[in-house]
C-alpha cells in the first residue's frame, strides 16, 4: 500500500489484512475486566463496512463452531468512517475512489465484495449501521450478531447502502428484531452505547479493524489483529488454555446450513476442510439440485438453504 491509500480507513491493507484508522497508536492497554462464565473472553472491535472483518468470517465461523465452548466474544463498533468529510486527504475525495479496492481485497480475501455501491449508492458515514448494531444488542445479543451479518451481506454483496433506514429495517426483520423498537433505541440509547464503544477502543488503543483481544481469568492477554489464517485465532485459544480440545463439528452441508442459513463459497470451503474448487462444486449441486439458493456477484456468491430461516 503507498501512503495515498494509507490516508483512508477504507482503503484496508491486504497484506496486514487491517482497516486502519488514520493517526492511531498501536494496541498495548490490557482488557482488565474478568471472564464471563466461559474461560476466555473475546472483545472484538469491528465495523460493518470493514472488509477485513468480512474477510475473517469463515475463520471466526469455524472458530466458534469448534471452540465456541471455551469462549464469550463482545462486538465493540469502531467507528471506521465518521464522514467523507474528515477523510478526504491524500487523493482520496469521494467515495467512488474505494470501489476499485474493494473489488482487489475481495479476490485477496477470496470472499464476495462488489464495491459498485461506491459508484451506484455510496455510504456518507459508517455511524448509522453500527449504532442500528447497538440497538440491537439491546434486544438480543444473538440476534444482534445475525443482524451485522445481514447488514454486511447487503452492503458487500447486494450494493445496498446501509445508513438508510430501510435497509437496516429489512435486516431487522430478516433477524426477528422489534422493528419499533430498534428505532426508539437506535434514535436514544443506541447513540451512548456506541460512543461507549469508540471510547472503549480509544482506551484500548484500538487503531484499526478487526482487533481481538482474547483474555482469560487471570487477565493474561493475546490480541490478534488484522486478517489471519485460522490458526492464528485457535492458538490464540491453545496458549491460554492448553489442554483445550476442539469440538468435533459436523461438517456436512445440512449440519452447516442449520448453524449458519448463509455461507460464501470460501466459508463452506473453510469449514469443510475442503478446497474452494471442492466447495463450489459440491454447492453448485446442491443449487442444481433446489436444494439451496444463491446470490451471484462479480466476485463471488452466497448461498442459502431454502429449508431455513435466520
Amino acid at each position: 500500500m503507498n501512503n495515498t491509500q494509507l490516508h483512508n480507513p477504507l482503503l484496508c491493507d491486504p497484506e496486514r489484512g487491517v482497516c486502519e484508522i488514520p493517526g492511531t497508536s498501536e494496541a498495548k492497554v490490557k482488557t482488565t475486566l474478568s471472564s464471563k462464565q466461559k474461560p476466555i473472553r473475546i472483545v472484538y472491535f469491528t465495523d460493518p463496512i470493514c472488509s477485513s472483518c468480512w474477510g475473517i468470517e469463515p475463520q471466526l465461523r469455524k472458530l466458534k463452531l469448534e471452540y465456541g465452548d471455551k469462549f464469550e466474544i463482545e462486538y465493540h463498533m469502531g467507528g471506521l468512517l465518521p464522514s467523507w468529510e474528515n477523510f478526504n486527504g491524500g487523493g482520496i475525495t469521494k467515495p467512488s475512489d474505494v470501489a476499485r479496492h474493494w473489488d482487489e481485497v475481495s479476490k485477496y480475501y477470496e470472499m464476495p465484495i462488489d464495491g459498485d455501491v461506491w459508484f451506484e449508492d455510496p455510504l456518507p458515514s459508517s455511524y448509522p449501521p453500527s449504532i442500528a448494531f447497538k440497538a440491537a444488542q439491546l434486544q438480543d445479543e444473538e440476534k444482534a450478531i445475525r443482524f451485522l451479518r445481514r447488514i454486511r451481506e447487503m452492503v458487500f454483496l447486494e450494493k445496498k447502502n446501509i445508513t438508510k433506514w430501510e435497509y437496516i429495517q429489512q435486516a431487522a426483520n430478516a433477524v426477528g428484531l422489534n422493528t419499533i423498537q430498534l428505532r426508539t433505541d437506535f434514535d436514544g440509547k443506541a447513540k451512548q452505547l456506541f460512543q461507549n464503544d469508540l471510547d472503549f477502543a480509544r482506551k484500548l488503543g484500538v487503531r484499526g479493524f478487526p482487533t481481538m483481544f482474547f483474555t482469560d481469568t487471570l487477565n493474561n492477554q493475546l490480541i490478534v489483529y488484522g486478517f489471519k489464517p485460522y490458526e492464528a485465532f485457535e492458538n490464540s485459544i491453545l496458549k491460554l488454555i492448553p489442554q483445550a480440545v476442539k469440538n468435533e463439528i459436523d461438517i456436512s452441508w445440512e449440519s452447516l446450513f442449520v448453524h449458519y442459513p448463509t455461507l460464501t463459497t470460501k466459508e463452506f470451503a473453510v469449514l469443510t476442510n475442503n478446497s474452494r474448487e471442492n466447495a463450489e462444486k459440491i454447492l453448485s449441486d446442491l443449487f442444481n439440485q433446489h436444494i439451496l439458493t444463491k446470490l451471484t456477484t462479480k466476485n463471488g456468491t452466497l448461498w442459502r438453504n431454502k429449508n431455513t430461516t435466520r
